[in-house]
């Protein structure tokens, strides 16, 4: 069978292609057994390090014929075994190489060798899937194809160190969440996987990967423990099954977090401290480990100071830790120059270790006390408002929620940070594409307008403008409208100030209100909405406003004797602030809602089995009756 290659690479590598190279495939058809394995052996040596030769030898048809030989029961292992060398030498030559094996159909010839009970042909054999399968251009999804495949790497885990360390390399490229869709190979077996089937890291979960490789996390080889501390990661990367699992798994009568939390001591290689701090992440988000455990917070005080990577490893565990503890939020802001690190993170010339530095900075920002003290002390709002300027959206979406939890009313960051320019950008960033932006712009300009001064209202409202507040009330996500009417609520907060805004943006609001209330919106929209009404019943000019709108006070009216509670109280609290008798013109505002029926309702209400609804309903006949 043919091997398929690209065109272009055909017609670049056919005109180079030497008598040198003819006579290495020539050799691979001789009839004297010895003289093929000289040939194969020759050749091997001929391709080490040598692309050029690799392309001319697959063009010229040597890897069907290697693969023949390796298949062949006739061969001898030796032969068997140099074929799987050279294939596997094939393999680490370009992407190209790669793919022209993989249309040879190299894997299943690959995976018979492995019955083979020559431990090092199967070596070979493994080595060279090892190549196959860390290449970009192989479906993982091969390695399913056949149920048997994965329990008999299992039991081969034992027979050497170099079985292990090539078989959790493979597992550990193979191991995906996604679940498994066509790859174009149609001439395999049917794949273990379907489109409804299990994910790759149920099905090494299953076939016992946790027990078989844990023992190899204290091996002799560096190489082994790498690869399967590496496998480990990707199983239990947001999979709370494994995660579970592995923290009560013991070698040698140590549990496996402890062994992990060795491998992040500082004598250990970056690429372990970085793996194990995976795998540490993973069981902290999956609550399979305490996160109290001062163990696993203290060990990476000093790594951080070291390496991209291990800094982006342990920024992002601190976060997990941190993300619903409290004391554990304290114990790490209180370790030595952890808030100047995680601050001089936000600077960082690496993406990943910015990104890792804002979400461990938006764990800690959950913390009341912390806003309080720490965040001020540190002035952490300066460099998070400079990463907020420029940055990828990823960064943005978690540096924006952060911003969310300084604008606070208890934050002493708010005010500096409504100094340095903030409605311009939070108004900006409401109009972004991005929906996660959308809602941190308008949730941060929310908390921005609680009890705020009359002035910084109006700098929102202009900064927003009409449209731009419109568009936000008919967004699709039920999340940017639900933060946009909280947004109005806030604004809409004290006598003045609502008067204030009403006078100038009344029409508008009021129109935006009937939008709402006449939609297809859900109780928590609908509720939001009513208590807008209340907010602007209750100012002292602005309650003409509705007054003057009889559309709306059917609405109120309506939404009285509506099904819903919530809805029910919160129509109530509207006629309750237009009624109230110590105001000027509340006569007037009753016998215009009396004769609407609204006291007849009152009276319905005021029989209620709801002990709010009937509280509410008599406060407000009451007022009828001064």
């Amino acid at each position: 069978m043919a091997c398929v290659l690209e065109a272009p690479l055909r017609m670049s590598v056919l005109s180079e292609v030497t008598a040198s190279s003819r006579h290495y495939v020539d050799r691979l058809f001789d009839l004297d057994p010895q003289k093929v394995l000289q040939g194969v052996i020759d050749m091997k040596n001929a391709v080490i390090g040598n692309n050029k030769q690799k392309a001319n030898l697959i063009v010229l048809g040597a890897v069907p014929r290697l693969l023949y030989l390796l298949q062949q029961e006739t061969s001898s292992t030796e032969l068997r075994t140099e074929c799987a060398v050279v294939l596997g030498s094939l393999a680490m030559g370009t992407e190209n190489n790669v793919k022209s094996l993989l249309d040879c159909h190299i894997i299943p010839a690959l995976l018979q060798g492995l019955l083979s009970p020559d431990l090092k042909f199967i070596e070979a054999c493994l080595r060279c899937l090892r190549t196959i399968f860390i290449s970009p251009v192989t479906p993982e999804d091969l390695l399913y194809t056949d149920a048997t495949v994965i329990s008999h790497l299992m039991a081969l885990l034992s027979r050497s160190r170099y079985t292990q360390e090539y078989i959790c390399q493979i597992f550990s490229h193979c191991c995906k969440l996604q679940h498994w869709h066509s790859c174009g190979f149609k001439s395999l077996p049917q794949p273990l996987l379907c489109a409804n089937g299990p994910d790759h890291q149920t099905i090494l979960f299953n076939h016992g990967a946790v027990q078989n490789i844990a023992h190899l996390l204290v091996s002799t080889s560096y190489k082994v423990r790498m690869q399967a501390l590496k496998c480990f990661s990707v199983l239990a990367f947001e999979n709370p099954q494994v995660s579970m699992t592995l923290v009560n798994v013991s070698v040698d009568g140590e549990l496996l977090p402890q062994i992990f939390v060795k491998m992040l001591q500082r004598d250990k290689p970056i690429e372990m401290q970085v793996t194990s701090a995976k795998c540490l992440t993973s069981m902290c988000r999956a609550g399979a480990i305490r996160t109290d455990d001062s163990c696993i917070v203290l060990k990476l005080d000093h790594d951080l100071k070291h390496a991209h990577e291990l800094r982006q490893a342990a920024f992002k565990l601190y976060a997990s830790l941190g993300a619903n503890d409290e004391d554990i939020r304290k114990k790490i802001i209180e370790t030595e120059n952890m808030m100047d690190r995680i601050v001089n993170g936000l600077s960082e010339s690496s993406i990943k270790v910015r990104l890792a530095a804002v979400r461990c900075l938006h764990s800690l920002s959950r913390s009341v006390q912390q806003l309080r003290t720490s965040f001020q002390d540190h002035a952490v709002w300066k460099p998070l408002m400079k990463v907020l300027q420029n940055a990828p959206n990823e960064i943005l979406v978690v540096a924006s929620s952060t911003l969310c939890n300084l604008l606070l009313e208890f934050s002493p960051s708010k005010e500096p940070i409504l100094e340095s320019g903030a409605i311009e950008l939070l108004c900006s960033l409401t109009q972004s594409e991005n929906l996660a932006l959308r809602v941190n712009g308008i949730w941060a300009l929310m908390n921005m307008a609680f009890q705020a001064e009359q002035k910084i209202k109006s700098d929102i409202l202009r900064g927003l403008s009409t449209e731009q507040l419109f568009q936000l009330l008919s967004d699709s996500d039920v999340n940017v409208l639900m933060k946009t009417l909280g947004l109005l609520r806030n604004l809409l907060s004290t006598r003045p100030h609502i008067d204030h805004i009403m006078s100038t943006h009344g029409k508008q609001i009021m129109q935006a209100v009937t939008l709402i209330l006449e939609g297809e919106h859900n109780i928590e929209v609908k509720e939001q909405t009513l208590c807008i009404l209340a907010n602007i019943a209750d100012g002292t000019t602005a309650k003409e406003l509705i007054m003057t709108n009889d559309d709306i006070l059917q609405k109120i009216k309506y939404y009285m004797s509506h099904s819903n509670a919530k809805l029910q109280l919160a129509a109530m609290f509207c006629i309750s602030n237009l009624i109230w008798n110590e105001e000027e013109g509340s006569q007037e505002r009753q016998d215009k809602l009396r004769d609407m029926g609204i006291v007849d309702i009152l009276h319905k209400l005021s029989q209620s089995s709801d002990p709010n609804l009937c509280d509410k309903a008599k406060t407000a006949l009451q007022q009828y009756l001064a």
